[in-house]
């Protein structure tokens, strides 16, 4: 029995493509079998395994269980949530793996499966031995089917609890307590949630419960058809619900989730967007007020504030790849405390896993803002000012994106131009830095410029225009 993968479905740190299109029921089983022939292999049998809110979901995590099962591994059904909630199990219950069927923040039609050892991440070279496992039909014995086991395992409460556990507030007088009319905080903060009708709904619910604060929910209840918006908190676009909430509400913040909830949107009281570098610099503060010296990793997409705010702090600053694989990689080889991407992954290794969590990044924000005599808006814009394009996706063919990051790195060589290449480019200049790269998740180019003033940011833009036209790259309209 051998299994061929639609080559597309392959990614750098996960497995990923459109249902029914290029990823399929069966395809879900041979994931199981291929990684659970890959733990037999590396003598490792307990696995937990949960799915996001997506229609096709549900058929994938089954299919994906009975390719599971085949490989005689003690199987773990955590049912439906958060992708973060997977990764706490493979803690909590002592197991060896974990698998999310989730699409993420993707189309509705999107579906994928996230993969995890408890030592390290899963991926790159990983996922493609899984696909050669397959192709081969390198799969353990029949024999060991007698092995196997399906438990279902309920660890929202647990979850929740291990989230509030390790809190600023917490560890304090804290409005997360078991009983809330013990407690006076310091300040009654009101909060505005938004799910998108993501897996996070249940557990976000559950958690604004045990917060002494005026709550608004939106779009809690988990949707796959994602009726309201789409669950990406990284656009603009999908955060005017919340905005409008915020400003109409006077709420002190607004928290928004992606699809499967590893990913954290937020909004100030004055309704503007916190993004994913600024809420970096307001954790950094806060955990290097404890932990001088110590390491944290920002991705290539990040402001220079951001990498100058940590130094500020106390910290040691590191550019490392976009990619939550990667980070938590690089997390694991620098013993870094903190680390956190442009697109709202945020990493806690101080007093957390060292996974992206976005339910526990918001009550750590919910920690600081409580405990800070300013507001958010206050501490946005206590930042040094720059002028900033948002992050840019270009429409780009799989197959052509990183040859075109291979061809402007060739005549920036040549231009003498300076030019960081961890993760594709980010140039330099005296008016600031632009960055192109190819997404790892989607047919796009990334690309983001900042600079010093709006007039050395438009020259940025031109330069940047320049490249591309060079690569024949359609200009997108940001740029212009």
């Amino acid at each position: 029995m051998k299994h061929n993968f639609h080559s597309s479905i392959i990614r750098a740190y996960d497995i990923r493509g459109v249902y029914n299109e290029t990823l399929f029921d069966n395809d879900a089983f041979f994931v199981g079998k291929s990684f659970g022939s890959f733990l037999r292999q590396n003598h490792k049998k307990k696995i937990s395994v949960a799915c996001d809110g997506r229609i096709s979901s549900p058929i994938l995590k089954e299919r994906l269980i009975q390719g599971l099962l085949d490989c005689g591994l003690e199987v773990f059904d955590v049912g439906l949530g958060p992708t973060p909630m997977l990764y706490f199990s493979v803690y909590h219950l002592d197991l060896d793996a974990g698998i999310m069927v989730t699409g993420s923040h993707n189309p509705k039609d999107h579906n994928g499966f996230k993969m995890l050892l408890r030592e390290r991440p899963f991926f790159g070279d990983d996922i493609k031995n899984l696909a050669e496992i397959a192709k081969k039909g390198d799969f353990v014995k029949d024999s060991v089917k007698g092995e196997s086991s399906l438990q279902n395992h309920d660890i929202s409460e647990d979850y929740i609890e291990r989230i509030l556990s390790n809190c600023v507030l917490a560890e304090s007088e804290s409005p997360l307590l078991d009983d809330l009319d013990e407690f006076t905080p310091k300040k009654k903060l009101k909060i505005a949630w938004d799910n998108g009708n993501g897996a996070a709904g249940v557990i976000m619910k559950k958690l604004s419960e045990r917060i002494a604060a005026n709550h608004i929910l939106l779009y809690e209840e988990i949707n796959g058809n994602f009726p309201n918006h789409h669950p990406d908190p990284t656009m603009p676009k999908n955060l005017q619900d919340l905005i409008g909430i915020v400003k109409e509400e006077n709420c002190d913040l607004g928290i928004a989730f992606d699809g499967d909830g590893d990913r954290i949107g937020v909004v100030d009281n004055e309704g503007e967007i916190i993004f994913g570098d600024q809420l970096m610099v307001f954790y950094a503060r806060e955990i290097l007020k404890e932990k001088k010296g110590a390491t944290i990793i920002a991705d290539v997409k990040a402001s220079n504030v951001l990498f100058d705010e940590i130094a500020k702090a106390g910290g040691n600053p590191l550019m490392w790849k976009t990619g939550h694989s990667f980070v938590k990689a690089k997390m694991k080889e620098t013993g870094a405390v903190l680390a956190g991407e442009m697109s709202g992954h945020i990493f806690f290794a101080d007093k957390y896993y060292g996974f992206d969590d976005a339910l526990y990044a918001a009550v750590r924000l919910i920690d600081i803002v409580e405990n800070s005599k300013f507001s958010l808006a206050h501490m946005r814009k206590s930042l040094p000012k720059t002028f900033s394009t948002p992050e840019i996706r270009i429409e780009c063919d799989e197959e052509k994106k990183f040859k075109i990051v291979d061809d402007l790195k060739h005549n920036l060589k040549k231009s003498g131009l300076e030019f960081n290449d961890v993760d594709g480019i980010r140039a330099t200049t005296d008016k600031g830095w632009w960055l192109i790269r190819a997404s790892n998740t989607q047919s796009v180019l990334v690309a983001r410029c900042e600079a010093n003033s709006q007039k050395n940011l438009e020259k940025l833009k031109e330069n940047l225009r320049k490249n591309l036209e060079f690569c024949q790259v359609k200009i997108p309209e940001e740029l212009n």
